[in-house]
């Protein structure tokens, strides 16, 4: 049986805009409409879509925050919004920005406080804020006041809240926005390791496509509430991404190369851009004929960018 199960899921909102000096108009508005997917136990999954697509409506629907206006939800076994102190117990959730912890308190204060908002027993509060201290690298901040931490401190901070009480699903929406390089990596490094280690479900909404192709084993894509997407990402490559670029570093600079099956895009001095179709040819072909041409140096294959594949999507599949 799926963890996480949609059916037919719509949500409407009612908005109301001036139409004149003393009026207003009523408008529904819909948000979410017809989705229908499930998720495995085990899974991390990526769910993108542009900004007003409907992505955090469908989390704030999976955590029991909203009720549908249509459809079936289930996460665990439980319609959300009516049993939503039981599913409290079994998920982790992290809005973005939005801070859970107390914001004059200490790190470690708060996450005492957690503790005993879910009731976590004190043996398992002690195993388990040890192995986030360790996971998450806590130490050298957990007797800050959350005030006082930076905003890479204070995401993995949020994420050791999340996951305090071992749920089985971690809700995630935005969780590396505004982070560094270095940050996001352990980031990334946490939910890979929680994962596989504890088995958690996580189910991920961003807009940095890196967090999917390093993370996701399955992606969603919803562009204005509906489903255009699901599948693997290297499926979505495969179908979407049709083109690669060979780069090529040359002995000497010289004019873009004439070689079949492949057109230059760039040319840097001795580097050269080399656009071709996959389907049409491959890699190893257009090497082989750049060589006949000019001496090689050295010569490497770019993979399409997940985020130009996914533009492609929204503009092939909207209206």
């Amino acid at each position: 049986m799926p963890l996480i199960e949609l059916e037919g899921v719509a949500k409407d909102f009612v908005v109301h805009r001036s139409a004149g000096l003393l009026r207003r108009d009523r408008i529904t508005v819909q948000a979410v409409r017809d989705l229908t997917f499930s998720v495995e136990r085990g899974t991390i999954l990526g769910y993108i879509g542009p900004n007003g697509a409907g992505k955090s409506t469908t989390v704030k629907m999976l955590t029991g925050i909203l009720v549908p206006t249509a459809g079936r939800v289930s996460v665990g076994g439980l319609v959300p919004w009516d049993e939503r102190i039981a599913l409290a117990r079994r998920i982790g959730v992290m809005f973005g920005q939005r801070v859970q912890l107390w914001w004059d308190l200490p790190l470690v204060d708060s996450l005492e406080l957690l503790r005993h908002m879910y009731r976590v027993p004190a043996d398992r509060y002690r195993h388990t804020l040890a192995s986030l201290r360790e996971a998450l690298e806590l130490d050298p901040f957990i007797r800050t006041p959350v005030r006082q931490l930076s905003l890479g401190q204070r995401i993995r901070g949020e994420l050791a809240a999340a996951m305090l009480h071992d749920p089985e699903i971690l809700f995630l929406d935005e969780p590396t926005i505004g982070l560094d390089v270095v940050a996001k990596q352990r980031v990334r490094e946490f939910l890979i390791r929680a994962n596989r280690e504890r088995g958690v479900t996580v189910m991920l909404t961003t807009h940095d496509l890196a967090d999917i192709e390093r993370l996701c084993s399955r992606i969603l894509i919803i562009d204005h509430g509906r489903l255009i997407y699901d599948g693997d990402v290297n499926a979505l490559k495969e179908r979407y991404g049709t083109e690669r670029v060979l780069v090529v570093d040359l002995e000497e600079p010289q004019g873009p190369l004439e070689v079949e099956g492949g057109r230059v895009i760039k040319v840097e001095g001795p580097r050269q851009w080399i656009a071709f179709e996959r389907a049409r040819t491959n890699a190893a072909q257009l090497a082989a004929a750049v060589a006949t041409r000019a001496n090689l140096r050295d010569l490497t294959v770019e993979e399409p960018e997940i985020d130009d594949v996914v533009r492609r999507i929204y503009l092939e599949t909207r209206p």
